[in-house]
């Protein structure tokens, strides 16, 4: 494993890119963001939605998971004068605070379209790809996708806003230029989907039961005009700052978890943070963020609160790319500018890798799983090269730990 010199992102991360020992995703933000003029973007923007104003209601419809980055691009396009739908593809396992902050969006305004999908069938897909890929919301990834475009194309609403461009954003291959302002099918597929739904037709499902996941007939969308664009190229992208976006207007709560409960171990965990927080403190930098509401395997407890199951998710990351929450999430704030790489190093040596107790008996019934088998799975999708054991395969260590 190569740590890009700047954040915190290793080599093994899908589609990155590094140069010079630093990532893609730092020399955007470091070398092309800073000279990006917004303006232009801003009033292309405004012509965009001008151009695809047709239905009586609605201007666009944005994807909207009950997280910080989607509930703040409908705001932040509200408060334009556009009134956005908002198209919910459910969470698999939802947490309390996530429900409780997608009721705080509903509630302050929004329409939303809420697909609950068949739970026997998201049940035996999240198995699935649990022990085939170690991907638990494989099929997730599918569903806001294709669930967002169906609802364009069914009620005639050409204009899709979805928040960000990862593979911009956050580092990896871009299919073109285009790619960064405009959705690109094939790159969405081969990058979040990872192949064709119609291939999951198996185990006793059918191309009927897969149907939330497969996007609608080509000629169909473009019959509608369907167009999906990035929010984050015409009007910047900064994660931290949407967090507190919907924590100053709508109260947004942050993640709790076990390490709450747990003593000297969690007391010891919360002291060393705490010291880190204050330092973090004196720079001005993330002060706002309540220190005190984590994730399970992070710092910090904004991102990705909302299903029981990302946390196995994160930590399914870990095993399989050596890096988890922490290093993903000090990455980006050092990329925005929030957090200094020694900063980050030291979250991410504290935290990275923390197994997902939180939630760990609802997901375990959720996947109809013992913790021995899931265990399992876990050392089946564990990566030798990067990982090093004491012999027994109880104690891992990374070959090459970020420093």
């Amino acid at each position: 494993m190569i740590w890009c010199r700047t954040c915190l992102m290793p080599d093994t991360r899908p589609r990155v890119i590094f140069e010079d020992g630093q990532c893609n995703a730092c020399d955007y933000h470091f070398n092309i963001k800073p000279k990006i003029d917004y303006g232009p973007r801003k009033l292309e923007f405004t012509r965009l939605v001008e151009r695809k104003r047709r239905h009586p209601a609605y201007d666009c419809i944005v994807p909207f998971s009950g997280g910080k980055d989607s509930a703040a691009v409908a705001w932040r396009l509200r408060d334009m004068g556009l009134r956005p739908l908002l198209v919910t593809y459910g969470q698999l396992l939802w947490t309390d605070v996530g429900r409780r902050n997608f009721n705080r969006v509903i509630d302050s305004g929004f329409d939303c379209v809420y697909w609950r999908v068949d739970q026997r069938i998201s049940r035996l897909l999240a198995r699935r790809f649990t022990i085939e890929r170690g991907h638990p919301k494989q099929h997730y990834d599918a569903g806001v996708n294709a669930c967002t475009i169906r609802t364009a194309v069914d009620m005639g609403i050409p204009l899709v806003v979805f928040a960000e461009h990862g593979e911009t954003e956050y580092g990896g291959r871009i299919a073109d230029e285009e790619a960064r302002r405009r959705r690109n099918l094939a790159e969405v597929l081969e990058h979040q989907v990872g192949d064709d739904p119609r291939n999951w037709a198996t185990d006793g499902l059918t191309e009927r039961d897969l149907f939330p996941y497969l996007y609608p007939d080509l000629k169909d969308i473009e019959r509608v005009g369907v167009e999906a664009v990035y929010f984050s190229w015409y009007f910047g992208w900064d994660i931290y700052e949407n967090a507190k976006l919907m924590r100053e207007k709508l109260g947004f709560e942050q993640a709790q978890n076990w390490r709450e409960m747990c003593a000297p171990d969690g007391v010891r965990l919360f002291e060393r943070n705490l010291i880190l927080g204050m330092a973090l403190r004196e720079r001005q930098a993330v002060d706002e963020i309540n220190w005190w509401g984590k994730s399970d395997g992070s710092f910090e407890g904004y991102d990705s609160i909302d299903d029981k199951i990302d946390d196995l998710d994160y930590y399914l990351m870990h095993v399989k790319f050596g890096f988890g929450r922490a290093a993903r999430q000090a990455s980006r704030l050092i990329q925005y500018g929030h957090l200094m790489r020694a900063e980050g190093l030291e979250l991410v040596r504290a935290y990275d890798g923390e197994f997902p107790e939180t939630y760990l008996s609802d997901v375990l019934a959720y996947l109809g799983m013992t913790r021995d088998e899931l265990t399992a799975v876990i050392d089946k999708h564990r990566n030798p090269e990067i990982w090093t054991s004491d012999g027994e395969g109880t104690r891992w260590q990374l070959r090459n730990p970020p420093a």
